[in-house]
């Protein structure tokens, strides 16, 4: 370095902030890669990337290569009317027949109240690369493909003769632009076609010497004429070698250059969910090239450095170090791999990675157990959950962003209702769980888009109350989409009749303030839709039997139970979930009013008075929770829902100090109701046995996830995963990736405002030794956690802004902490703090 000469010090990574007395820390076994042995056979093998607004999945084909992008405005059809006027007339023969005793009826009659279907999420376009005959014979051996989650970056790498190509992938969020450069290690040896494609109604065309044009439309009231998209793509080559030819007026041929990079910029004419597509004065194509246009000048690195600062600004907060026991680790895994039984036909084959490809190790979990690829997994539903939901986008749908179909994964079943609805979120445990990692582990950016979607639904639900159900407040059921949609769907009442979406999601929004103690957000954001949230819950409330207030009519989340008659039903009152999110709801109001000073206020009185009318959470007569206000008989007590399991996650009503009977119910309702399930209900239970510090139980649902689906045969598999990691329903859902997440950190930190357990619910026989750094917990601190051979070592606590009192809790272990702000405590395995030091 030059004398005068600057350097740029980056300030350390949060998950560096906080350094243990350990000599040697856990390091992690196997980098953050998800590798792959060959090109994608199956859209589950494909590598997706995205920056919150635009997606792209890679296939990482050699001669032939398609990146299939996705741009999360771009869904059928136009704004809904949410109300339906004669649903008040229904509404009283419905809660006639229940009060009646008449559930198969009823069940019946409510079909009066279901509404139209969802919206369906749409694709974008195709990039397609056609590369010449000589790529069909490059060596096998010398491939590679992977996706560094520390980057945010996919690489495909290979050799022809002595040429070896690299393509690199990114989804840069602050420059809104999809990334590619492909480049060749001899000069002049890069020659490839280059041109856009979409299933949806467009057309494309070449503009200028370096651009492709292609612009389109969703199907609205007829084919073309919702919401309209552009998408460009500017082709840049190296300044001295090769040369650009345009083909067709729809291609452009690049010959004998040493290196390309593609820039693809989208944009659509949506503007909000209350705006028709005809209406919109957005300019897709001038928006684009507008994009394209503040970025032209800036080469590759700058674009990547851009990207790496934003991206591992939110991925570096956390770090996740697991390993056996020293008395284990040198068993020897190959021989373990060998007792494996690979899945056939997804072209696997080598790798960089020891362990092959990571469907290999997938594979052979069952037997190796590697805590390394429970490291994995827990950071990809990171990288997922920063790479589909940012500031100013729509929220995670149930693919993300990621969809590859313009119609549904699968045709919609009524009778089952198993349907993915090609990414309609699901407001009955879906699109929460999607949701449920941006927290405890650190990107609570993330979540706002979440609170921007519940303030539409806020605005069309009121509608919904105001006509449906001659109620204030407002209102959103099962299924919504990019308009949202707030009546119910269109179908069965087992499935369309459940208007606690909206409740349930404003529990996120109590949440949030208890881990960041924002009272601006509580203030200004929150406090108005949790109150708009109850007052339908208030006049949604009757009167019931005993005294108590109910919810009438009433259903567990597609889930029949057995009238008296012998026949199935699944209309009734006061299910377990109606009641548990209803009181969630009412404490965060009490709560919210408490922090606000408006605990005097008329609402906040009647809110009180009905919160201690509410009825109890009640024990069937095997010991398990009852579903639903009568202990009906359960005709599928392996169903894959829980939802009467909601006070003890994600609530809170219920819990091991205050409830030991209720959780000991939960606990033989797990038993009761088995392993089992898609995805999301694996990770669901595994949070549940969490919650109940039941570790055993915890990681035997954690195993059970990591199970390799085959695509060739998903329907054969409940859960799992697939060769990219993707989640399974299946088919792919991306709910579990994030369910999965946030399960893992609660087997690791649990907190209320007050107290923080640590470690309630680690399988120290299968991770003896690890460093978990830079999860949040409630009351606004960070927690970071090591151990060694199955003992808490060290805990670091800081908080950025609040003071804060802190009951520490481990193996019946309490200490009481004060944690002011700007300060990193260290507290040893007896819970003595021995180190304090300034941020």
């Amino acid at each position: 370095m030059e004398d005068g000469d600057w350097v740029l010090l980056l300030p350390p990574a949060e998950k560096d902030l906080w350094t243990p007395s350990l000599v040697k820390e856990h390091e992690s076994s196997e980098p953050l890669k998800v590798t792959f042995g060959g090109p994608a056979k199956f859209w589950t093998d494909a590598i997706p990337i995205g920056n919150g607004r635009l997606g792209a999945m890679v296939w990482g084909v050699v001669a032939s290569e398609t990146l299939q992008l996705n741009e999360d405005t771009l869904w059928t059809g136009t704004p809904g009317n949410y109300a339906n006027p004669n649903a008040p007339q229904a509404l009283t023969e419905v809660r006639k027949l229940v009060d009646d005793g008449k559930y198969v009826e009823a069940t019946e009659a409510a079909v009066k109240l279901s509404g139209e279907q969802s919206a369906v999420y749409q694709l974008l376009c195709d990039i397609n690369l056609e590369f010449d005959d000589s790529h069909l014979k490059y060596a096998e051996e010398t491939y590679s493909r992977e996706l560094d989650l520390d980057t945010a970056t996919a690489r495909i790498k290979y050799s022809v003769g002595e040429v070896e190509y690299t393509r690199e992938h990114f989804a840069s969020n602050p420059d809104q632009v999809i990334v590619t450069k492909i480049s060749a290690s001899k000069s002049g040896s890069l020659s490839f076609t280059v041109s856009l494609d979409s299933k949806l109604h467009h057309g494309s065309h070449v503009n200028g010497l370096n651009q492709i044009i292609l612009e389109g439309g969703c199907p609205g009231k007829r084919i073309d004429d919702g919401i309209q998209f552009t998408a460009v793509l500017d082709l840049q080559i190296s300044g001295d070698k090769g040369v650009i030819h345009a083909l067709d007026d729809m291609k452009f041929r690049v010959e004998e250059a040493d290196w390309a990079v593609l820039l693809l910029v989208a944009s659509s004419s949506f503007k909000d969910p209350f705006t028709e597509p005809s209406d919109s004065k957005r300019s897709p194509t001038s928006e684009s090239l507008a994009a394209l246009n503040l970025i032209k000048n800036l080469s590759y690195s700058d674009l990547y450095a851009h990207h790496l600062d934003d991206y591992q600004n939110l991925f570096h907060r956390v770090s996740l170090q697991l390993s056996k026991s020293s008395k284990s680790i040198y068993e020897n895994k190959s021989l373990e791999m060998k007792k494996c039984n690979p899945i056939k036909n997804l072209n696997f084959k080598g790798t960089d990675n020891a362990l092959g490809s990571t469907a290999d190790r997938v594979n052979s979990f069952k037997t190796d157990e590697d805590p390394s690829l429970v490291e994995l997994l827990f950071q990809y539903g990171r990288y997922l959950l920063i790479s589909c939901s940012r500031p100013g986008t729509q929220p995670a749908n149930l693919q993300g962003i990621w969809n590859d179909k313009i119609s549904p994964p699968w045709e919609r079943c009524y009778l089952l209702h198993l349907c993915s609805f090609s990414g309609a979120p699901h407001t009955n445990i879906n699109l929460q769980m999607n949701y449920w990692p941006s927290l405890p582990c650190n990107l609570r950016e993330c979540q706002e888009p979440l609170f921007d979607y519940t303030s539409s639904l806020s605005i069309n639900g009121s509608k919904t109350a105001e006509v449906n159900y001659e109620a204030s407040g407002w209102v959103v059921h099962q299924v919504t989409d990019v308009w949202a949609k707030t009546s119910p769907d269109r179908g069965e009442a087992v499935w369309a009749l459940w208007p606690m979406g909206g409740a349930w999601l404003c529990t996120h929004l109590w949440e949030h303030y208890t881990y960041t103690m924002d009272q601006d957000f509580l203030k200004s954001k929150a406090y108005p839709l949790l109150e708009g949230c109850a007052s339908f819950l208030l006049d949604w409330l009757i009167e019931g039997p005993g005294g108590y207030l109910e919810t009438n009519p009433s259903t567990s989340p597609e889930h029949m139970f057995i009238a008296p008659d012998g026949k199935q039903a699944s209309v009734s009152y006061s299910t377990t979930m109606d009641i548990s999110i209803i009181k969630e709801v009412f404490s965060a109001v009490l709560s919210a009013a408490e922090v606000l000073g408006k605990t005097q206020d008329t609402f906040i009185e009647h809110v009180r008075n009905v919160q201690s009318r509410l009825p109890t959470t009640k024990i069937a007569r095997d010991g398990s929770i009852m579903e639903w206000a009568q202990d009906f008989e359960d005709p599928d007590v392996h169903h894959r829902h829980v939802s009467h399991l909601f006070g003890l996650f994600p609530g809170h009503t219920i819990t091991l100090e205050k409830n030991p009977d209720l959780c000991k119910a939960v606990d033989y309702t797990l038993y009761k109701r088995g392993e089992e399930g898609p995805g999301w209900s694996t990770t669901w239970k595994t949070a549940l046995w969490a919650r109940l510090h039941n570790s055993e139980h915890a990681y035997r649902m954690v195993k059970h996830l990591i199970n390799l689906v085959d695509p060739e045969r998903e329907s054969d598999f409940e859960g799992g995963l697939y060769g990219n990691l993707f989640t399974a329903h299946p088919p792919f859902q991306i709910d579990a990736n994030f369910g999965f997440s946030a399960a893992v950190a609660e087997m690791l930190v649990q907190s209320s405002v007050k107290d923080l357990y640590l470690l309630p619910a680690l399988p120290w026989d299968k991770w003896a030794n690890g460093c978990v750094k830079g999860l949040k917990a409630r009351g606004g601190v960070t927690v970071n956690i090591c151990w060694s051979e199955g003992d808490l070592h060290e805990v670091g606590i800081w908080s950025e802004n609040n003071n804060t009192v802190k009951i520490l809790h481990y193996r019946g272990n309490t200490v009481t902490a004060n944690i002011s702000p700007g300060k990193i405590y260290t507290f040893s395995r007896q819970l003595k703090c021995v180190r304090t030091v300034t941020l």
